[in-house]
């Protein structure tokens, strides 16, 4: 059980899980029934579990798909063909995507919505074909990978957008927005946030490519680094990590974040950036690309997490 466990990727899928609860306490807040029909509803939990489980059916699949490049690239970590047969992983990953999707033809019938069937069905199958094909093709799996993560927290603004026992608020607090700055907070705040998980996942991937470089080599893979070569690789990740530091920036600007405390989350995305374009450039080795991976992660978390000590200063504050 315990080897099954670590196949799922348990830290990134209590990543998701906090994701969407911190995302939807700080939501909640801009709704009338929240306390009710918000994320202590039991719908709101079976949007996460649901969104769990086809993350680690994801994972499951993943490595069931990479025994022959796993050999060379992380032999110490194999799990499948070592503590768990081939067959079982395959059944339970339809096991858990199965439940998943019975989840999703349950909310799109709660919601008279067929967005959550329309979202689990795409997701389980670009998983698959991520897994299977698209992961050794050159962008098209970073891609992927990266989309599957910025709907996340669209998943989450959709759930308050459609929940029919939820009504948006006229008059209440923007903060940590200027009051004086009139947009849809609820749609931005999430797309931002999208946006954001998409371009370090992005880099993050492209990261992850040039470390399994030789096991893919043996799988014929044409990612980024086999095709273009790992210099410029790297070249391509310090571009997209630049601009990931302009636009936590234009964030600051464009949204008028004036308090001090509220910031402080978007300067240790920063920070961490920083600190992952700095050990990108003497990454040499697959130890010192993991460092840039868990720097890249980090500030994942700072931005996503964002949302959660937003909501802390505002009941802590009044």
């Amino acid at each position: 059980m315990i080897h099954f466990l670590r196949l799922t990727r348990p830290v990134n899928l209590a990543i998701t899980a906090m994701t969407m609860y911190g995302l939807g306490w700080y939501l909640e807040g801009y709704y009338a029934n929240s306390e009710q029909y918000g994320i202590r509803s039991f719908s709101f939990f079976l949007l996460v579990f649901s969104t769990v489980l086809i993350a680690a059916a994801g994972n499951v699949i993943n490595d069931y798909f990479d025994v022959k490049a796993d050999r060379i690239n992380k032999p110490e970590k194999m799990i499948i063909g070592v503590h768990l047969k081939r067959r079982w992983a395959i059944i339970s990953h339809w096991g858990l995507n199965i439940v998943a999707f019975s989840i999703a033809i349950y909310l799109s019938w709660l919601f008279n919505s067929f967005w959550y069937l329309f979202i689990h069905l795409l997701s389980i199958n670009l998983l698959w074909g991520y897994s299977s094909y698209f992961k050794r093709k050159m962008l098209i799996g970073n891609f992927i990978i990266a989309g599957l993560t910025a709907l996340v927290p669209i998943l989450v603004s959709l759930y308050f957008h459609i929940n029919p026992k939820l009504s948006l608020l006229p008059d209440v607090s923007h903060f940590p927005f200027s009051e004086d700055f009139s947009f849809d907070i609820v749609l931005n705040v999430s797309l931002t946030i999208a946006i954001f998980a998409f371009v370090l996942n992005l880099v993050r991937e492209i990261v992850k490519d040039i470390q399994d470089i030789e096991g893919d080599k043996l799988l014929r893979a044409k990612t980024i680094p086999i095709v273009l070569g790992i210099k410029t690789t790297k070249i391509i990740c310090y571009l997209i990590l630049t601009g990931t530091l302009a636009s936590l920036f234009y964030f600051e600007m464009f949204y008028s974040i004036s308090d001090f405390n509220a910031m402080i989350p978007i300067w240790l995305a920063t920070g961490f950036v920083l600190a992952a374009i700095f050990l990108l450039v003497f990454a040499t080795n697959r130890t010192g690309l993991k460092r840039v991976d868990l720097f890249i992660k980090l500030a994942m978390v700072a931005g996503l997490l964002a949302p959660v000590y937003w909501k802390y200063l505002i009941l802590t504050h009044g």
